[in-house]
């Protein structure tokens, strides 16, 4: 049956968006770069963006990874 592993790649999906939404929006908004030095608001949001599109790149590097691994195993039983 394929439901049961659909069903669990879909909830580990949830949760890594859950997850890294909540990890950007607690750590990363607040987060001011340039320390003592003013940064131009404009280059401080461009850094936040960059780092913001690395963790989406990250998650969804993890979930092909995982749908891999589920389906595989799938097609061998």
């Amino acid at each position: 049956m394929i439901a049961g592993p659909v069903y669990a790649f879909v909830f580990v999906m949830w949760l890594l968006i859950l997850a890294g939404g909540g990890l950007i929006v607690i750590i990363l908004g607040p987060f001011s770069f340039g320390g003592s030095v003013d940064l131009d608001p404009i280059l401080n949001s461009g850094i936040k963006v960059a780092i913001a599109l690395l963790l989406v790149t990250a998650w969804i590097f993890t979930l092909s990874v995982i749908k891999n691994w589920t389906f595989q195993k799938q097609l061998k039983s």
